[in-house]
């Protein structure tokens, strides 16, 4: 039989390099490599082989069908010639790769979900230009121009007049002097500080501020909001305090802690092994505040509130560096 493979070898190779058409090279095929071929003939015999002799005699028969179909192959490719221009590439019959569809990034979904907390609240949305001046982001907050509290803020100037925001609290002063009271309003927004940045600080980041400005409110509302806030966003089970604190634009003023959801405030190093976390800054609206929106600080009092997202964004997910939020690496968003 062994010469018989040979004999095939050779004659197949020869009727191949006369096959010029596509119908004489699948009468090629049909002749070797059919299931009633030349080839399939062989292997029928194969039975018939002495049994010491049938393992090398079956390894020949493979041997010779794969040499014969890559010459096929080839000679089908050669028949076929390159592609015409225009053609297309794609294979149109190969079942189609499902297109990846990007998810919406940590920072707004932290957003978007405090959105929906205080919208429930019965608070209204604004905004407000990220390019200020600096009446709306430091004057009419209480900033005196000489005031030590704007060494607080490192600021990016443009002009001695004019600055990329700190803080979305001038959308404050923005929306009482066209609005009067009552005024229930939250204001989210990107600020910029010229901080050096590290793991703990960027020089761009997000703020939401919110106000509420009518007769009669008092402390006790502002707490009520906060902890009611609190309970929504990071659970029921949570505990919380208020410390004394100071902002130009507020006073009383605070700042609302929460028991470390990481480790149940018994002490870790996001919490810096005291068991709280600092989540907000909060007060009652500075008289001085009203008198530059020409509201009266004897018939109004209000409460206004800020949180940052980024370190909202972090504490939520136990992220170890701000940068990763902003560095657009698909890896990382990849995971929310």
């Amino acid at each position: 039989m062994n010469h018989e493979i040979d004999d095939i070898r050779q004659k197949a190779a020869a009727d191949l390099q006369q096959v010029s058409t596509a119908e004489a090279l699948d009468a090629f095929r049909i002749t070797y490599l059919s299931r009633k071929g030349r080839i399939a003939e062989l292997f029928e015999r194969l039975k018939d082989v002495p049994p010491a002799l049938r393992p090398e005699t079956g390894k020949a028969l493979n041997a010779l069908r794969n040499d014969i179909q890559s010459l096929f192959e080839a000679q089908q490719r050669g028949l076929a010639g390159p592609p015409k221009a225009g053609a297309s590439a794609v294979d149109l019959t190969m079942p189609g790769r499902r297109r990846w569809v990007g998810s919406e990034h940590p920072i707004t979904q932290t957003l978007q979900e405090i959105q929906r907390i205080f919208f429930k609240m019965g608070f209204d949305e604004a905004s407000g230009p990220e390019i200020e001046d600096d009446y709306h982001n430091f004057e009419a907050l209480n900033f005196p121009p000489d005031h030590p509290a704007r060494d607080m803020q490192d600021t990016f100037f443009i002009s001695d007049k004019v600055l990329l925001r700190t803080h979305t609290t001038p959308v404050q002063i923005r929306v009482m002097e066209h609005q009067q009271p009552p005024v229930r309003v939250i204001m989210p927004g990107r600020v910029y500080r010229n901080e050096a940045v590290s793991a703990r600080s960027y020089c761009l980041f997000h703020q939401v501020d919110g106000l509420y400005v009518d007769t009669g409110v008092t402390f006790s509302e502002l707490k009520g909001t906060m902890v009611t806030f609190a309970k929504q966003f990071y659970g029921s089970s949570i505990k919380y305090r208020f410390r004394p604190s100071y902002f130009p634009f507020t006073e009383p003023s605070a700042e609302m802690d929460i028991t470390c959801f990481l480790c149940a405030g018994k002490g870790c190093r996001m919490c810096k092994k005291t068991g709280w976390l600092e989540i907000l800054g909060c007060g009652m609206v500075d008289p001085n505040v009203f008198a530059s929106v020409k509201y009266d600080p004897e018939k109004y009092s209000g409460y206004a509130f800020g949180m940052g997202i980024e370190r909202i964004t972090i504490l939520r997910h136990g992220l170890d560096d701000i940068r990763t939020l902003f560095d657009n690496d698909i890896r990382f968003l990849k995971q929310f």
